[in-house]
């Protein structure tokens, strides 16, 4: 499965390193050129000798996306700080071009639930700490 995840943040760069130990193919993409260095931490080899690839661009150019891999991608992940980014570079992956699944990390509770019914598959770190909160305020 070819896997690609834009954001090399501590969230993409944790499921990168996941997804290529599982044997997947794995692209990741950021702007930020040094964030490369999170994909390398820990290794005994270096990201690309693993097996990965990295690319330096913005996700919101579609050329950066293509040269990411996007046209090849099974699964497209977006990880990067910005809701919006990951919300916009979410829908073109699906709408555009055909990702089968997209998986896209969003802040906003309320946020997350609308792209939800519109058929994202939302990851909302923010509500799931409200959630576990909530269960140990009850728990007493």
């Amino acid at each position: 499965m070819f896997i690609l995840i834009v954001g090399c943040g501590r969230v993409g760069s944790a499921v990168a390193k996941r997804s290529l130990d599982a044997g997947h193919e794995v692209s990741v993409m950021d702007v930020d050129p040094r964030s490369h260095e999170r994909l390398d931490r820990d290794q005994t080899t270096n990201w690309e000798d693993a097996g990965g690839q990295f690319t330096v661009g913005t996700a919101l150019e579609v050329d950066g996306l293509i040269a990411a891999g996007i046209d090849r991608a099974d699964v497209f992940i977006a990880a990067t700080s910005g809701d919006n980014t990951n919300l916009v570079i979410s829908q073109i992956a699906q709408r555009r071009f055909k990702v089968p699944r997209v998986v896209v990390r969003v802040a906003d509770p309320a946020r997350a639930a609308w792209y939800a019914e519109q058929g994202l598959r939302t990851i909302c770190p923010t509500q799931i700490a409200i959630d576990q909160v909530e269960q140990v305020l009850l728990a007493g």
